[in-house]
């Protein structure tokens, strides 16, 4: 670029985006004078979807602001929570994520997720066409233009990916109503419904169970059951407190 320069400062909790010298407070970039703001705020790193208000001499612009000369930038985080308008809150997970979908679900938030690398335009292409949040850890794929909405997870560790993502967003939490192999919807079933689908020692040990409306996978308190209820009680103590739930907590093992 040989055009104007601009001065940029970036919120903190950008930090990890731009390089190290960008960090400390407003530092010069010289722009190509046609390129919008949003482009020059991505060419240092920083995807759109992580990016709340551009701040251009205490004034607030779109990111197809043409930056002039003499220009300072501020560039703020994402408030949160974050509201994303027109449509349902939901969420489509990429192939690194798994860990997360099935967390979500199991608080019943609607995480759509690819347990196989489809690419980058699919998943681009599915969140559009959905019109769900798409999480990843990929900067690349939040930058591509046919997304319809996104957002970076910021650890690669599950338990704060997920406090992360309730913190931001804030979706309803409905625990034990969704499936956690296939996102679909779960109702309570009876024992004599779900026979057919049970070993002769889980049929001799439990009688509550719950089914899944779309791929009719059955579930249960079984083993791990202590361990995810840990998981959804510091969810709701933290984020929320539970919708009716249709599975009466049983939707344990399988």
């Amino acid at each position: 670029m040989n055009g104007p320069e601009i001065l940029l400062d970036f919120a903190p909790e950008l930090g990890v985006f731009v390089p190290h010298e960008r960090r400390g407070g407003p530092t010069a970039a010289v722009t190509d004078g046609v390129s919008t703001l949003g482009h020059v705020v991505e060419s240092t790193g920083v995807p759109l979807t992580e990016v709340g208000a551009l701040v251009v001499d205490g004034r607030e612009v779109p990111v197809g602001h043409i930056p002039a000369a003499g220009e300072t930038v501020t560039v703020r985080a994402v408030t949160r929570p974050q509201d994303v308008p027109g449509a349902p809150l939901r969420f489509l997970l990429d192939v690194h994520l798994g860990t997360l979908a099935r967390r979500l679900r199991l608080l019943g938030v609607d995480a759509a997720y690819e347990s196989t690398d489809i690419g980058d335009p699919a998943l681009a292409t599915r969140s559009a066409a959905e019109r769900r949040v798409l999480l990843s850890r990929d900067r690349g794929l939040l930058r591509r233009r046919e997304l319809w909405a996104g957002a970076y997870v910021y650890s690669d560790h599950p338990d704060d990916q997920l406090r992360d993502v309730l913190g931001r967003f804030a979706p309803a939490l409905r625990p034990w109503t969704r499936c956690s192999a296939c996102n679909g919807t779960l109702r309570a079933a009876t024992k004599d419904e779900v026979a057919d689908r049970l070993e002769g020692g889980t049929r001799g040990t439990y009688d509550v169970f719950a089914q899944c409306g779309s791929c009719e996978r059955v579930f249960w308190r079984g083993a791990h059951h202590d361990r995810l209820e840990e998981i959804v009680e510091r969810a709701l103590a933290e984020f929320g407190d539970a919708g009716a739930g249709v599975t009466a907590r049983t939707a344990a093992g399988s």
